[in-house]
Formats: structure tokens, sequence, C-alpha cells
């Protein structure tokens, strides 16, 4: 029954809010869009969106990579570790805390949701799954500077949701 309650309400947020495909050369990525203020553009016909999502500047940071060793273990937040999911770990951000990741040498980013605690390195302020590390082109180097973005939603104050 609960597992039924989750897919209701997801479903219900994502008819709500929307969501589009925004594009660079490289990547791309899903970002809730508000439906009812799109537009069109005629001279390359394509939509612009008003999009109802903030991105609040973190700053740059060092960010590391965690996988193979911790998959299949609990985090700190209660869930079972999956190295190949979008997640990332801090020691000062809350659980259910959604991040927009940048690499600041070839501009990928990825979102990632905050669910375990770390790195306790010191200088490092991020741990990225190992997903979240190869979609942004740093498990080789391990260590990079990247600029970390918080989305919120504008006016809406959804509940944090346990996915497992």
């Amino acid at each position: 029954m609960r597992s039924l309650i989750k897919v209701l309400v997801i479903s219900s947020m994502i008819l709500l809010v929307g969501f589009t495909i925004v594009s660079n050369e490289t990547s791309a990525t899903i970002e809730p869009v508000n439906i009812a203020k799109a537009t069109t553009v005629n001279n390359d016909e394509s939509v612009v969106r008003t999009s109802i999502v903030n991105y609040i500047d973190k700053g740059s940071m060092l960010a590391s990579w965690y996988g193979p060793r911790f998959h299949g273990k609990t985090t700190a937040n209660g869930e079972v570790y999956n190295q190949m999911a979008f997640t990332a770990a801090s020691t000062t951000l809350r659980f259910g805390t959604l991040l927009k990741v940048t690499n600041l040498r070839n501009n990928k980013s990825v979102i990632v949701r905050v669910n375990d605690r770390g790195p306790y390195i010191s200088g490092r302020k991020l741990d990225l799954s190992k997903a979240a590390a190869q979609l942004l082109g740093m498990t080789l180097k391990g260590v990079i500077k990247v600029k970390v973005e918080q989305l919120s939603l504008k006016g809406v104050n959804f509940p944090v949701i346990n996915l497992n």
C-alpha cells in the first residue's frame, strides 16, 4: 500500500510540474518547467519555457567520487547505496537536497540528490556517486573542482520522498 501511495504522489507531482529536456552539445538534463508559461519563438521554432526552478549558488569546491567499495551498503540516511544512481554525500547539506554539479573544465553538469555523509578528507566538500562522476568525466582524475548550485522549486514545498 505504501508503494502505491508513493507512485501516486510522484505521478501527481510530475503531472503538476511537467518536465522538459535542456541540452547543450555534450549532455542532456531533465529540468522541471512551468508548462503554462511556455511560449514559441518564431525565428528557429524552438520553445522557450519559463522555469520554476531556482538555482542557489553554493560556490566552487573540490569534489571526489566513491563507488565500488560502498555499493550495496547502507548510507547515512538509511538507503542502500547504488553507485549507478545520481547521488552525493555532503557533511553539511540536508538529506534530499538536489544539487546541480558542473565540472568547471568541460562544463558538463549533472543533478544529484544528497543521501549520504562525507567526504571526510580535508579540502573536499562533496562525494559523488560513480554514475555522476562518469557523466562529469571525472572518474580517471578522481578529484576535480566543481560549481555547485542547489535546486529549489519556486513557490512549491515538496516533501522529501524516499524512493527505496
